[in-house]
């Protein structure tokens, strides 16, 4: 069995708001008493992609559990690697193979520099399919990304989702290990299907995007941080719970 904490979007900006809510969630995770394989925190990491708001987050992200990191549309290439990966200020696309005890985790860059509606980049693609076709057929892979490639139906996020998702989808058919897509953006929890595959969406740390039909603001900053967790079992069957943190 592989559990997984799925976190999204803590914006982290240096406002005792946002370094309270994120602190609330890895506070949550960093003192459960069972174990977990992998915690995932699919982008908008920094709010102004500055060296101090991720020097925060590398603090934030000392648990005792493999933290895998992707960026979203306000974090910047360069900056995202140097202060979380401890790499060089490249503002190539941020791709990265991480494996862990039972799968693999296809970390995959979905920004547009500048920008802040996602694509997948050609160039990504071809690294993404060349990476399926280096797993095992018989080892669970998650594809994981910031920008949602379908409507959600929340119109303040749709507008930003990731388009020209068809490619996307050519490449997933061809590779059966992919058990599920991960990611946020969307500042709601979400659970709907693409190319056949469930894609999960993380709730927003920072803040909400209601619904249209719940006639709230476009951002509610009061409502509960969220996460996710995943469970994949023997039999490849995956659950995920979700959880608000008041």
């Amino acid at each position: 069995m592989i559990s997984i904490a799925h976190v999204s979007d803590l914006h982290l900006d240096d406002s005792p708001r946002a370094t309270e809510r994120a602190e609330r969630v890895m506070s949550y995770l960093r003192d459960l008493p069972g174990p977990l394989d992998a915690v995932l925190v699919t982008g908008d990491i920094a709010d102004h992609a500055a060296p101090q708001e991720y020097q925060q987050a590398k603090e934030l992200f000392a648990l005792p559990y493999p933290v895998l990191v992707l960026p979203g549309n306000h974090d910047r290439r360069a900056p995202f690697r140097t202060g979380l990966l401890d790499g060089k200020p490249d503002d190539e696309e941020l791709n990265q193979v991480v494996r862990t005890k039972g799968a693999t985790f296809l970390l995959c860059d979905s920004t547009i520099p500048d920008r802040d509606e996602g694509l997948i980049s050609d160039r990504s693609l071809a690294w993404l399919d060349g990476a399926l076709s280096a797993e095992a057929d018989d080892r669970p892979v998650f594809v994981c990304f910031h920008h949602p490639p379908v409507t959600l139906h929340t119109p303040y996020v749709d507008r930003l989702r990731q388009f020209q998702e068809a490619r996307l989808a050519e490449v997933l058919v061809r590779h059966p290990q992919v058990v599920a897509l991960l990611c946020g953006h969307a500042h709601t929890a979400a659970a709907t299907t693409f190319a056949g595959l469930p894609l999960l969406v993380a709730p927003g740390v920072a803040s909400t995007v209601p619904l249209p039909f719940e006639g709230r603001d476009t951002v509610d900053h009061e409502l509960a941080p969220g996460l996710a967790f995943h469970v994949l079992d023997d039999r490849r069957r995956l659950v995920t719970h979700y959880r608000a943190l008041s």
